[in-house]
């Protein structure tokens, strides 16, 4: 029993990326809304500053505590799908960093929380095709919401940004904590 446990767990590993922090996401989530309600207390520049400063929360976040899981679960960060899931998960975020520089300097930032929640969405569905079945789920929903805050009055971005980081994070968060462990 126990070389049949190993086969299905070393199978599984092949073919999944498991290591995915729930309780990190959740936090992620928390971070998200408090960003969030201080963006809206300042003007553009301040705005910016808190949501850069939340994007590098909550990677070291998310990061710190998926490298802890998967040294608890003694799940190897360089195998393969842990490989596909950073380089799936990679190419929309930079495309994200780019065109934020781009639309900043040029002053179309309304566009710009519709533009990070689609990318960032795009960014969890492909690299979540080598996760859990929560994960690719988790990325549509965040594309959903971009797509509201593209067409969606102005005044609404924050609250949005809300939903979307803050409220997919802590729902999607919980949902992988519980069913594929911390």
């Amino acid at each position: 029993m126990d070389n049949l446990s190993f086969i299905r767990q070393a199978m599984e590993r092949a073919g999944s990326f498991t290591a995915i922090s729930g309780w990190g996401i959740f936090v992620v989530g928390i971070t998200a809304i408090c960003a969030a309600v201080l963006a809206r207390r300042g003007g553009r520049d301040l705005w910016l500053a808190v949501w850069m400063t939340e994007a590098v929360v909550a990677l070291l976040v998310a990061g710190g505590a998926t490298l802890r899981k998967a040294r608890v679960l003694h799940i190897p960060l360089l195998d393969a799908p842990a490989k596909r899931f950073a380089l799936s998960f990679a190419p929309p975020m930079l495309a994200g960093a780019l065109l934020t520089l781009a639309l900043w300097g040029a002053g179309i930032d309304s566009v710009l929380p519709g533009l990070w929640l689609l990318l960032y969405g795009a960014g969890i569905v492909t690299g979540g095709t080598f996760s859990v079945p929560v994960v690719p789920v988790m990325g549509v929903s965040f594309m959903g919401v971009g797509a509201a805050a593209l067409f969606a009055p102005t005044g609404w971005s924050d609250w949005l940004m809300a939903a979307g980081f803050g409220g997919i994070h802590l729902v999607c968060g919980f949902v992988i904590a519980r069913r594929h462990g911390g």
